[in-house]
């Protein structure tokens, strides 16, 4: 059956020269790389370009295109050689499949694969409409959790051209047949020992003996049955992950290089091209384990001499790091890792760049103090990009105490700096102020410098982030001319991201286009960081002031850039807000999918998972979902702890609302109250303080707040404009805020088209309220009818029951769900039991086919 699927997505490249890829998951062993084999060896006439993954403890940059390049020659292998972006290799690789039809891309052990093949990957896909070829990528797909990287990419890619095969593994019946021949093992045994595993059951088959309680007894019992010298060679393939080109084999091997061709005929290894590897890497990686140690050591340090020499074919980096912390050589190491790491950062596989500075950090305790100092603020810095804060925080701790062993004041006050951004990061906002205090007392004695600009830079965003725009002004003006004065672009573009943030949220439209500039010229000098970090600010400025079209292009193309360059920490901040944006614009499906995928993540600081809680708790408020508080009591946990203004105030609108649906109005008052007080006072944005009013007013309580103070809309509800109010959110394209406004109104004819909307819009707690409140009126002839979510399908299901029930239909359990959708197990059981009761079935399995006959799943 994958074959034929394989074979009818090839059939379709050829017809209409569009790509298609085809993802292959299943267990180590469960024959994803022989399905590969059988698929090519049916179609001899169609080119096949392949690369692997590598098993190294900090992977390659692009190691699987690298294996591609060295294939197909010309410009894309110059470009891959040359550290070319992802970017640059998905084009290239999109003229080299144009050059030569048909041709198959094939990407193993992408669970092993560094940020930049991953980054490939997604423009890859996305691009595939213009790549005439059929991309077949395999990963084990027990070996990720929930915050794995490729488990994160493969949740972002469409659905169109994508297709997922999962290997399941042998029946009993299957084992029964592959070992009739056997006739000292029991077929039941070998399924229950093996569970079925194809590679585990061919390995102990070949033993001929009793069943071995593990597979690496299994493997190690197959290299048994082979003399010395070619058991020498199996040890020789076994210290290089993937395979040995035969250049390098024969300086690892020697004269026992002779000995291949028993290797092969016992079935452990095989050729591919000019290079030998095992048929797989269990078997590799248990031969490897059973190495003595000098053994291992003194192949390690043969293959780091061969590789560095040449005899491997290009000289990487990153291989040689491998063998040489495994050869124990520390001159190697501090030679190979920070090259490797650069290389790798500026493909922009930054947690690859990080790792490989780790390498060389375990390597340099006999560095002078400042030459580990740099290592560390290297690695501190990966870490920070990577969204990975506390290994950030603890390398710039051990770089603080080499600074100070050194006497060194300056680098000592920027490393504090640095600390101050990380504690903000962490949500410890009384660290980072702390912090950012120590550096600029440490520096103001010394000459000006780069330095110094950047600590009051520094303390300009914090100012900022606490709503004290004034003091942002100040700082950042400080900032701004020290830099101006010094040349030092990326200190300007810091300082007036600071300053225009504070100058746009406090209602100046001076900020955009300081924001802008700072954006243009991060740009320009090719500052991944500060990119990033504009893209942010402008688009979640925007979407705090409802300009959402300008806001959505802006964080679209700051999740693009993100994308491309392994800036984890940015790219899950800026779709926290992309959340947001639909939220507000009233698409709540897509605002519940993108907040999911954020709070998916593990280890998120607090300012990046307040907005997506928030989103969560305000749906489910809004739907009559269950638990509406369990994220927003995290979100007012995580906001107290940053003691930010910004945070507290969206916290307490949104919790201000839940508590106006479920009728306890009478909650709002010490929610909002003293968040309210302090914005007045911090002369805080027009929006927050609006919202903040708005829902004071509709629990009862009136507000003695100067009108100037208030944004448009929410100031015309509060002075009774009903209707302008109305029109106005319509002009935002905020439509559940306009049936608010609406429905507050007290008019039958506003309370309708209120109703009708909020119908529409599928907040149903709201809706229901408004119903009652027309009733009340004497209004019979409301018409229900059936939910804007069920007319869609025929058994009269929600959106989110249908999610559910698609789920289901894929055979996943109520816990794979819940952390599927961010849902408690609970939920997602009364989702299943509603979904059981409209279809009319007892079972899971008959929901599934149920759904299927009447076309709401396929199947």
């Amino acid at each position: 059956m994958e074959l034929e699927l394989l074979a009818d997505r090839a059939r379709a490249v050829r017809s209409d020269g569009t790509g298609r890829l085809v993802l292959i998951a299943g267990e180590a062993g469960i024959g994803k790389s022989a399905l590969l084999r059988a698929f090519a060896d049916g179609h001899p006439d169609t080119r096949v370009l392949s690369g692997a993954c590598d098993a190294l403890h900090t992977p390659r940059p692009l190691g699987p295109l690298l294996d591609i390049a060295e294939d197909a020659g010309g410009e894309f292998a110059a470009l891959a050689s040359d550290g070319a972006t992802p970017a640059a290799i998905v084009a290239a690789l999109t003229r080299e499949t144009r050059r030569k039809k048909p041709t198959v891309v094939v990407l193993e052990d992408l669970h092993w694969a560094d940020g930049a093949t991953l980054d490939v990957l997604r423009l890859l896909v996305r691009r595939l409409n213009t790549v005439p070829a059929l991309v077949l990528a395999t990963y084990r797909n027990d070996e990720l959790d929930r915050s794995h990287p490729l488990r994160i990419t493969l949740g972002e890619l469409p659905r169109g051209p994508v297709d997922r095969i999962t290997l399941r593994p042998l029946s009993l019946g299957a084992v029964h047949a592959l070992a009739r021949d056997a006739d000292t093992i029991d077929p039941a045994d070998l399924h229950r020992h093996t569970a079925g595993n194809p590679f585990y059951v061919t390995e102990v088959l070949a033993t001929g003996g009793d069943t071995p309680e593990t597979v690496r007894d299994a493997v190690l019992a197959r290299a048994g049955r082979l003399d010395d010298r070619a058991r020498a060679l199996l040890d020789a393939v076994a210290i290089v992950p993937q395979k040995a080109d035969l250049a390098l084999l024969e300086a690892l091997a020697g004269r026992d290089l002779d000995q291949l061709d028993k290797c092969l005929a016992s079935g452990m290894l095989r050729t591919d091209r000019d290079a030998v590897g095992f048929r797989h890497e269990i078997a590799r990686v248990a031969v490897e384990e059973a190495l003595a140690p000098h053994r291992r050591l003194q192949l390690h340090r043969i293959a780091l001499s061969a590789l560095a020499a040449g005899h491997g074919g290009r000289i990487d980096p990153a291989r040689l790091a491998h063998h040489a912390e495994a050869a124990n050589d520390r001159e190697a190491v501090l030679r190979y890792a920070p090259v490797a790491a650069e290389r790798a950062a500026k493909l922009g596989s930054h947690r690859e760049a990080a790792g490989q500075f780790a390498r060389a950090i375990r390597h340099a305790q006999d560095l002078p103090p400042n030459e580990r100092a740099e290592l560390l603020e290297r690695r501190s810095y990966e870490c920070y990009l990577t969204d990975c804060i506390e290994h950030a925080v603890e390398a710039r701790r051990l770089a603080l105490v080499e600074h100070r062993a050194a006497h060194d004041r300056r680098r000592e006050a920027d490393t504090h700096r640095w600390l101050s951004r990380l504690a903000w990061f962490s949500g410890d906002n009384r660290t980072a102020e702390r912090e950012a205090a120590i550096a600029v007392e440490l520096l103001e004695p010394l000459a000006p410098g780069r330095e110094l600009a950047m600590a009051y830079s520094n303390v300009a965003q914090l100012r900022m982030l606490a709503s004290d725009f004034a003091g942002a002004k100040a700082w950042g003006e400080q900032a701004i001319a020290l830099a101006e004065q010094l040349g030092e672009t990326a200190t300007l573009v810091h300082a007036l991201n600071n300053v225009g943030s504070a100058a746009l949220i406090g209602g100046d439209a001076a900020g955009r286009p300081m924001l802008e500039r700072s954006l243009a010229l991060a740009l320009d000098a090719g500052l991944e960081e500060h990119v990033a970090r504009g893209y942010t600010n402008l688009g979640a400025v925007l979407v705090e002031a409802h300009e959402h079209t300008a806001g959505d292009a802006y964080l679209e193309a700051g999740l693009a850039y993100c994308t491309e360059r392994d800036l984890d920490s940015w790219f899950t901040y800026m779709q926290g807000y992309q959340a947001r944006s639909q939220l507000d614009q009233g698409r709540f499906d897509a605002a519940a999918e993108i907040a999911g995928a954020v709070l998916s993540h593990c280890d998120m600081r607090a300012p990046t998972r307040i907005t997506p809680l928030i989103v969560i708790g305000r749906l489910r408020a809004r739907r009559g979902d269950p638990d509406p508080w369990a994220p927003l009591d995290e979100a007012l946990g995580m906001a107290r702890g940053t003691g930010e203004l910004q945070r507290l105030a969206v916290v307490a609108a949104a919790r201000a609302e839940a508590y106006w649906i479920a009728g306890e109005p009478e909650r709002i008052e010490a929610e909002t109250g003293p968040v309210l007080a302090r914005a007045l006072l911090q002369d805080h944005d027009a929006w927050s303080i609006g919202e903040l009013c708005v829902w004071r007013r509709r629990a009862g309580l009136t507000d003695d707040v100067p009108s100037g103070a208030i944004a448009e809309p929410y100031r015309l509800e509060l002075e009774g404009h009903w209707q302008r109010a109305a029109a106005r959110w319509t002009e935002l394209g905020c439509p559940y805020e306009a049936a608010l406004a609406l429905a507050g109104s007290g008019r039958e004819n506003a309370q309708r088209r209120a109703f009708a909307a909020l119908q529409e819009l599928r907040a149903r707690p709201v809706a229901s309220r408004i119903a009652r409140a027309l009733r009340e009126r004497g209004v019979r002839d409301l018409s229900h009818g059936p939910r804007a979510a069920t007319r869609g399908n025929p058994a009269g299901m929600t959106a989110r029951e249908l999610e559910v029930l698609m789920l289901v239909a894929e055979g996943l359990r109520n816990a794979d769900i819940a952390a599927r959708l961010f849902l408690s197990q609970k939920t997602v059981a009364h989702h299943v039991s509603a979904i059981l009761r409209k279809l009319d079935v007892a079972s899971r399995s008959q929901a599934g086919a149920a759904a299927a006959r009447l076309g709401i799943v396929e199947r």
